[in-house]
């Protein structure tokens, strides 16, 4: 902070309202499990827009689509790292050249696949997927972490300002907030990720997740939804040694806690910072601003600080790979970095985080402050007493609970009648992530979603946790299940070659899932001691897409091998390693040869798909149109004297 340095400019320019018009508004906490009023605005704009888009997409004329009848259908991509990014723009890409991607109201990430939101969204990729490709083959051929170029962004004009603005506001403005690996982690990350090719024309737009709204204003583009999580750990274990159960080690209690912990959703939006679970958000905008009982705060008499920056973000978000990734290239780097000023103390952050596996928490979180604290009498019952007493909440890569980001997109307002997944996780077959959304269905009694969707048959660590859990414990389940990943993460890290050569030798069990795979739900109630009936996957056969009764419906594209496309295997193909984080330019050429091939098989499934689910929405209109109009027909008739039983 000395007299004219960077750090006093950036400083200065955060109490600057015409730079950071936000710091001028007053924040309050809104309390309610409904959608905020930016983004029902925002649906009503898009389903003009997606009424012409699905015409186009179904080759019928536009004049006789009633925009009751369009169907609300969320386009998803999953967590695994720059793979996932690689292949979800990819996919992404061939959506949008078929026209489904614009018949889109929402667009949902984990992981890699917020990254790519991020990206789209923003200057570097101008709503063009096409463009995050070429954006990506010029900046990740480098490693995020190779010390002469992150070294030279962050000490020349204009990126060293670009990328450090927000941790100065943050370590100035909010001391006592904890400055870890995920702030360093999205540093780097932004710093290959959010920089052009020149590293001159940067856009400080880019930073803020509430510019992106901008991109949404006519309605031309879906709403991103970005996906973090809290690992909520029992109060029992936060008390002392006195305080615990007597006789219990501490490595005991541990354990314990690991299985009572649950995970909290959290979604970002370019309007809203919403929780679920808390039934409360805040504006996108007012991210980074501590509250009390409902409104924001200021300390000192002071404004408040600008929002929060994207790389910050962009961590959490991606935040899986921050502590064993970064602990493990530290080692690789860290003779080089020995004769940077400060070196000690970056040293014995590092070391401390990388030797210190004590903590609860599957991985490092990144801290923001909590905008529940003081609302005890206005949240639910169920919420922890934790969160009425954090300062801060700590959240995560949403790919702990669910690699795929289906839970914000089960938000009844939403009324999201097509879920179009496109799936990058790692060992696809063994983890089925579209299971492990039953327990949250269950749970929140969410009416239609397809009771058996995935991969068939998987007899892995996922599906015997979900077994063993009922609706009462979906969220403790999630739990383990984030352990045993974690587990794994640990292992295919300490020896990647061990695990590449696993799956060049192991062979699973068979399945017949195809490129691109349906499933619809029921909206049918089961009788409360009957066991759901399974649902089956949809043929070429729209039957069941048609029946009346039919729910939500499912179209899943894994990420899987295909032999249009050769020398690549997403299970045995050393560079698609979900740790791997250089991809030249012949890599990422081949991931998106497969992600398009895998796409192109089943183009014509999914338009038939969302055809059907059109034909049904306009049935069932067109049905309710008959008996008002006859309700309608008796009443007169009933008025006029005209009417015999």
């Amino acid at each position: 902070m000395a007299r004219g340095s960077l750090a006093e400019e950036i400083w200065q320019e955060a109490h600057d309202e015409d730079i950071h018009p936000e710091i001028a508004l007053s924040a309050r906490v809104r309390v309610g499990i409904g959608l905020c009023s930016d983004e029902l605005a925002f649906i009503r704009r898009r389903k003009r827009y997606i009424t012409r888009a699905l015409a186009k997409y179904l080759e019928i004329p536009e004049a006789d689509v009633d925009p009751e009848d369009v169907p609300t259908i969320a386009v998803c991509g999953s967590g695994g790292g720059l793979r996932a990014l690689v292949a979800g723009a990819a996919s992404y890409l061939s959506a949008q050249e078929a026209g489904l991607f614009e018949c889109a109201t929402y667009s949902a990430g984990v992981s890699g696949s917020c990254w790519l939101q991020t990206l789209y969204n923003s200057s570097l990729g101008g709503r063009r997927h096409d463009k995050v490709i070429e954006h990506l083959k010029k900046r990740i051929g480098v490693h995020i972490a190779y010390p002469p170029s992150f070294l030279d962004l962050f000490t020349r004009a204009p990126t060293n300002k670009f990328l450090l603005a927000g941790s100065v506001e943050r370590l100035k403005g909010d001391p006592q907030a904890d400055f870890g690996l995920v702030d360093v982690y999205g540093l780097l990350l932004s710093s290959r990720l959010m920089i052009p090719r020149d590293e001159l024309s940067v856009d400080d737009r880019d930073l803020k997740l509430s510019n992106q709204r901008f991109y949404l204003s006519n309605g031309e583009n879906p709403l991103p939804i970005y996906a973090a999580v809290r690992h909520e750990i029992p109060l029992e274990e936060q008390k002392t040694e006195d305080e615990k159960v007597k006789g219990e080690t501490t490595d005991a209690a541990k354990e314990r806690a690991k299985q009572e912990a649950w995970f909290q959703w959290f979604e970002f939006t370019p309007y809203e910072l919403f929780c679920e679970d808390f039934e409360a958000g805040i504006p996108s905008w007012s991210i980074g601003r501590h509250f009390q009982m409902g409104r924001s705060v200021n300390h000192d008499n002071r404004l408040p600080l600008p929002e929060l920056r994207i790389p910050f973000l962009m961590g959490i978000w991606g935040s899986a790979f921050a502590l064993p990734y970064l602990a493990h290239y530290y080692k690789e780097v860290r003779p080089v970095l020995k004769g940077l000023a400060g070196f000690k103390g970056i040293d014995a952050l590092i070391e401390e985080k990388n030797d210190d596996l004590i903590k609860l928490h599957p991985i490092d979180p990144g801290t923001i402050p909590n905008f529940a604290k003081g609302l005890e009498d206005r949240l639910p019952s169920t919420c922890p007493e934790s969160i009425f007493n954090d300062e801060y909440l700590e959240l995560m890569d949403a790919g702990m609970s669910n690699n795929l980001p289906l839970y914000p997109l089960l938000r009844k307002d939403r009324n999201v009648d097509i879920i179009i997944c496109f799936d990058a996780s790692a060992d696809i077959e063994q983890e089925n992530w579209l299971s492990v959304a039953e327990g949250y269905a269950k749970q929140r009694n969410v009416r239609g979603w397809p009771v058996g969707a995935g991969w068939p048959g998987a007899k892995n660590e996922t599906n015997m946790e979900l077994d063993a859990a009922d609706a009462a414990t979906a969220q403790q389940a999630a739990g383990k299940i984030a352990e045993t990943r974690e587990k794994k993460r640990g292992r295919s890290q300490e020896n990647p070659k061990d695990h590449t050569a696993k799956h060049e030798t192991e062979k699973f069990e068979e399945t017949d899932l195809g490129y691109c795979n349906v499933w619809v739900g029921t909206t049918v109630e089961s009788k409360s001691d009957e066991k759901p009936s399974q649902s089956t996957r949809v043929g070429t056969d729209a039957g069941k897409l048609l029946a009346p009764n039919a729910g939500i419906t499912i179209v899943y594209f894994p990420f899987i091998q295909n032999p249009k496309v050769e020398g690549v295997d997403p299970d045995a193909s050393p560079f698609l390693s979900t740790w791997n984080f250089i991809y030249s330019k012949e890599e990422i050429d081949k991931v998106v040869a497969l992600a398009r091939a895998n796409f192109e098989a089943g183009r014509d499934q999914t338009k038939r798909t969302v055809r059907a689910v059109y034909e049904r929405k306009r049935a069932r209109r067109l049905e309710a149109e008959k008996k008002e109009k006859i309700r309608r027909w008796k009443r007169h008739l009933r008025e006029n004297g005209d009417y015999f039983q």
